[in-house]
């Protein structure tokens, strides 16, 4: 049926309607999708190329981007319009790129893109749960090829119970929260976090995932019969068997040399590029008479050599159990911990894994550095983060460096995930804490590099982690029966092999993992057999870390800043905050505090030291100091007004006045002579009256003067008697009058 023509399919899985539409947007797209669930709509459009490219990888872009249109809102900014994606726009993006790429040919070299839009969003519906399905069945009824239905789902463990998709609200709750990805026939891809579960847990999780997994599948199956589009072919770029058999007969032996002896990655490198000119040179000058191959030799030769390396690499793991640094299977890389490194840093570590080093800092800071997060859920605030930096020098290469990338995202957002169950609460623990993973050498797992590092590092900032936290890589090599599941795998074995599954956790259980399958097929024996070895050597790395720090630091770095708490009452938190805010920055500037004031009343104070703390809690006391009548205060002249007294601030925000006849003891004739504005003394206050005014005294913290005749006080007057009828009476008769004397 042609594409112009609007077809939908629905399905109801677990109390959800989820549709899959097509035919009705973008139809010069090879393939169109519109996934809605409730009002929750992305819009997803798969394009390839006509032109082959000349590469040896899968061209393959996925963007993923959030209209905030789609929940009511305007972009902020000076250009109001969405610019860069957002760190969860990149995260989403590589959830739907890492299950579909080992779907496509190998021999698919055709710029190929998948643009995810998520137009309409129900703040209930996440709509990452439901992005890569979206993405499989714009795919599955394109012409490009795609050995799918591939679905993945959302899975929630909330009050013991299972839940597909979950809201925002319910993940709040979750013991679990997994994003998994497959096929009808077996899982590829988990990534997610987990409050310490075991392995049978994370069966478990995998177990029910397949079931809702094959759900969604055959809703992909059923638009599929209604849209029947024929694929493309790709041409299998073959090897010359003559070209190849040369390479093989010519340096087999010197490849098995190298592949059984040289351990190290930058001798490995060298000698591989050795052979790998030695093969091209000896191609080139066989077959340099044969014009079917201008142009070619080269890239045959390559081609061979890594094909005969790749093989004679997991020949040795299968076949003998050896590794390519000559470790065993189960073996961890020797491991150097640790910390203090960086001296003005407010926690650092330095983890060392064979070839693999993560220099890791702490910084800790105060309510005003959390992060925050906008998008198209309500925007929010973290007060925890991890940045993971990948420089080319980690792994002896030149290039550019401006900023982070997917990648790097991606593996700092892993190692995040791994920590952040751990972390203390806010109301236990109230600092903004940001890790900073630099990574200076990387021969596989850097991720878990810095997970084992971050956790370190927090431990030596003061933070008070649950427990310590470590992670590692696992890797897998199969071949039919033959099966090898390897322990802290090396870049060179995440390459040439079959599994990339990262677990990260505690002596007591898993906290987060990223896995990722280029195979089918994958057993549940072979998944135990991988946790198993991977809670090994979680194990081991802890016990190697518990040698440098076991416990946190008990005192918190001299540089970090310190917090005072003070409650206030409600209706006090606007003097402490003053109009527009003046008072709370006249307190921060003078103490070098910052100063935030929750809802509830809570005054948090943070310095860098005990003495401005002080300073910032006695101006807060003093500003909110009730007044009491007898009490000396030290105030300031306001201002001075002749033949009245004087206008003294007394107490923040709280002033009274100095009558003239309160200033000495003697009679005085000018204010001016002994007052001063901006003058500090000290008075007594005398009295508070109850429409909020204050009489206060200098006089009265003076010696009295020998023979001085205390004025006898003027009695209080009835508002009847005083001087009669007062339109004349006994002060002079009609006040018109004004005494008798004559005013005309």
């Amino acid at each position: 049926m042609s594409l112009n023509n609007p077809i939908s399919v629905s399905a109801e899985i677990d109390g959800q309607t989820y549709t899959l539409e097509t035919g009705r947007f973008a139809k010069f797209a090879n393939g169109n999708v519109m996934m809605s669930c409730g009002d929750t709509m992305i819009l997803i459009n798969a394009i390839a190329s006509n032109k082959e490219m000349d590469v040896d990888f899968l061209p393959l872009m996925v963007d993923y981007r959030e209209r905030m249109s789609a929940s009511g809102k305007i972009p902020g900014g000076f250009l109001k319009r969405e610019s860069r994606p957002s760190t969860k726009e990149i995260l989403v993006a590589r959830l739907i790129d890492r299950p579909l790429r080992p779907l496509f040919p190998k021999s698919w070299h055709f710029d190929t893109q998948l643009i995810a839009w998520v137009m309409s969003a129900q703040p209930e519906i996440d709509p990452e749960n439901i992005a890569a399905t979206g993405a499989s069945a714009a795919l599955l009824i394109s012409d490009i090829p795609f050995a799918g239905p591939m679905s993945e789902v959302r899975v929630a463990k909330i009050d013991g119970k299972f839940k597909v998709n979950p809201t925002p609200e319910e993940l709040e709750t979750a013991h679990i929260d997994f994003s998994v990805a497959g096929t009808d026939e077996s899982i590829m891809m988990v990534e997610g976090e987990c409050n310490e579960i075991n392995e049978e847990e994370f069966l478990e999780v995998l177990d029910f995932a397949h079931e809702k997994i094959k759900e969604f599948n055959n809703l992909q199956k059923e638009l599929l019969k209604l849209v029947n589009k024929e694929k493309r072919e790709s041409t299998v770029k073959e090897i010359p068997s003559e070209i190849y058999d040369t390479v093989v007969s010519a340096i087999t032996d010197k490849t098995k040399v190298y592949v059984n002896t040289v351990t190290t990655k930058s001798e490995r490198q060298e000698t591989r590029n050795s052979l790998r000119d030695e093969a091209v040179a000896i191609v080139e000058e066989k077959f340099a008479d044969n014009e079917e191959y201008t142009g070619k030799l080269g890239d045959y030769a390559n081609s061979s050599f890594s094909k005969l390396e790749k093989q004679l690499m997991r020949e040795m793991i299968l076949k003998d159990g050896k590794r390519l640094d000559g470790r065993g299977l189960t073996d961890v890389r020797p491991i150097e911990t640790e910390v203090g490194v960086l001296p003005r840093v407010h926690g650092s570590s330095l983890f060392t894994r064979g070839e693999t080093q993560s220099l890791t800092s702490v910084t800790l800071g105060t309510e005003r550095d959390e992060q925050m997060i906008d998008g198209l859920l309500p925007t929010y605030y973290t007060n925890f983060y991890l940045h993971y930096n990948f420089p080319p020098f980690s792994v002896g290469e030149t290039g550019r460096y401006i900023g982070a990338g997917r990648r790097e995202i991606g593996h700092g957002a892993l190692a995040e995930r791994a920590l952040k169950k751990l972390m203390p609460a806010k109301e236990d623990f109230p600092y903004t804490v940001r890790i900073i993973s630099d990574i200076l050498e990387s021969n596989g797992s850097s991720s878990m590099a810095t997970v084992c590092a971050g956790s370190m590092a927090l431990m030596h900032a003061g933070v008070p982690l649950k427990k310590p936290v470590a992670g590692i890589a696992m890797g897998l090599i199969k071949e039919g029966d033959d099966v090898a599941v390897l322990t802290d795998i090396l870049g060179d074995e995440d390459f040439l092999g079959d599994m990339d599954f990262k677990v990260a956790g505690t002596v007591d259980g898993i906290t987060a993992c990223q896995m990722d399958i280029k195979i089918d097929g994958l057993s549940v024996e072979i998944m135990k057999k991988a946790l198993n070895q991977a809670k090994e050597g979680r194990l081991h790395i802890l016990d190697k870390m518990s040698e440098t720090i076991q416990h946190k630091n008990e005192e918190l770095s001299k540089f970090a800043p310190r917090f005072t708490t003070l409650q206030v009452e409600k209706d006090e938190i606007g003097t402490v905050i003053g109009s527009g805010g003046d008072t709370i920055r006249d307190i921060t500037k003078r103490s070098n505090a910052v100063i935030n004031i929750n809802d509830d009343g809570i005054v948090t104070i943070a310095t860098n030291n005990d003495e401005d703390a002080q300073i910032a809690l006695d101006i807060i006391k003093k500003l909110l100091e009730k007044p009491e009548e007898g009490k000396v205060y030290k105030g300031k002249v306001d201002s001075v007004r002749e033949g009245l007294g004087a206008i003294v601030e007394f107490l923040p925000k709280k002033k009274g006045l100095v009558h003239i006849s309160e200033i000495q003891w003697e009679r005085t004739e000018n204010v001016a002579d002994y007052l001063k504005e901006g003058q500090e003394i000290d008075v007594m206050l005398l009295e508070a009256t109850r429409d909020g005014k204050y009489r206060l005294s200098i006089r009265a913290l003076l010696e009295k003067p020998e023979g001085y005749v205390e004025r006898p006080p003027r009695p209080p007057r009835d508002r009847d008697d005083r001087g009669g009828d007062r339109r004349g009476g006994d002060r002079g008769g009609d006040r018109r009058g004004g005494g008798g004397r004559d005013r005309r």
